[in-house]
């Protein structure tokens, strides 16, 4: 039978050969080189614009919803900085690892990079969303909102659970190996114990996160429609709910999109029983090109994360969508309030 999607006129040979050239192509140098230097630019270009966003914000809520932006594209920047200055020199030179890495500690560095800056992302998108869940569900339970230095707090402590995770590997749980090609270091599949439960966290974690930023975001959406179809709000307008909300679903969709497939490949294979014609230290050859294929897309996130500030700002929407205009405050959920406390509460939450 022909390989899946294979042309009738091509025969098997012909198909590997041509499916070979185009992987050569995507691992060639220029075309890595071209691709981490566009990912660290646009990271460069949207910390530009939050950094002179936050000097003019006045409001606490969108003050710390910039925090954890910053704290995001500074965690993809750093990712990919210190991901393509090992892949880079790898495309140009094709250095055997084996040799320039006998102790196997730049091997153990790449796989920590790489599992710390593939969890912060979505660990950072998770708490972004809880943050906006209690901002718009439960406005009146913070005094103040959340502030610069508790935001900049939180994103620490995502900061330091990934770190953390990234060093069970040094204390036992696990260890980072080099992964198919020969050309990068992750975490093993192979089903010994300890390897196996460190892959069970890795991607349970993953997928929580992500399931955690789906369901706050689902609920915050589900407000936000509440407020603007509510007859007695109030005429106070405020779409900074909005832009935010805009974001934080496009975070999502990204984060989801690009880590899912690998997330369920690690879950799938650490669950699964080994085959039974391999040896006990080896994965299948179709499973370590997927897990290759699949790291590929996931650091995608990390490049498309910047342009979702960049491009769903109210100023880019607005020159897109003229109609685009702002909407009642999340205060109008609330009638009832006493007018002096409605009042203090939405003069710390507008927009300027």
């Amino acid at each position: 039978p022909q390989p899946p999607g294979s042309s009738p006129l091509l025969g098997p040979s012909q198909f590997e050969t041509g499916l070979q050239e185009k992987w050569e192509h995507l691992a060639s140098p220029w075309f890595a080189t071209t691709f981490g230097l566009i990912g660290l630019f646009s990271n460069l270009f949207a910390l530009y614009a939050l950094v002179n966003s936050s000097r003019k914000m006045q409001s606490p809520s969108g003050s710390s919803f910039l925090v954890f932006l910053c704290g995001l594209v500074v965690t993809d920047f750093l990712g990919l900085l210190l991901t393509f200055v090992i892949v880079i020199p790898y495309h140009f030179l094709r250095f055997d690892w084996t040799e320039v890495d006998p102790g196997c500690h730049l091997c153990n560095f790449m796989g920590f990079v790489m599992v710390f800056f593939g969890q912060c992302p979505l660990l950072l998108g998770a708490t972004m969303a809880g943050e906006r869940f209690v901002g718009i569900n439960r406005p009146f339970s913070r005094s103040a909102g959340t502030s610069k230095c508790r935001a900049w707090t939180l994103v620490g402590v995502v900061w330091a659970l990934g770190f953390f995770f990234g060093l069970l590997p040094f204390f036992g749980l696990g260890h980072y190996s080099l992964q198919y090609p020969n050309s990068w270091c992750f975490l093993t599949l192979v089903h010994d114990a300890r390897n196996v439960v460190f892959c069970f966290l890795f991607a349970l974690l993953g997928l929580l996160s992500v399931g955690l930023s789906f369901l706050f975001n689902t609920v915050s959406v589900v407000t936000l429609c509440r407020v603007y179809h509510d007859s007695e709000s109030v005429q106070r307008r405020r779409d900074s709910e909005v832009e935010m909300m805009v974001q934080l679903l496009m975070i999502m969709v990204i984060a989801s999109v690009c880590w899912l497939p690998l997330l369920i490949l690690i879950l799938q294979t650490s669950l699964q029983e080994p085959p039974s014609d391999l040896p006990s230290n080896q994965i299948p050859r179709e499973t370590e090109k997927f897990l290759l294929i699949y790291l590929r897309v996931a650091t995608w996130n990390q490049i498309l994360d910047p342009w979702v500030y960049i491009l769903f700002r109210r100023a880019v929407l607005r020159r897109i969508y003229p109609s685009f205009r702002p909407r009642p405050s999340i205060v109008s959920l609330y009638p009832v309030l006493n007018p002096s406390l409605r009042r203090k509460f939405t003069q710390e939450s507008v927009l300027q």
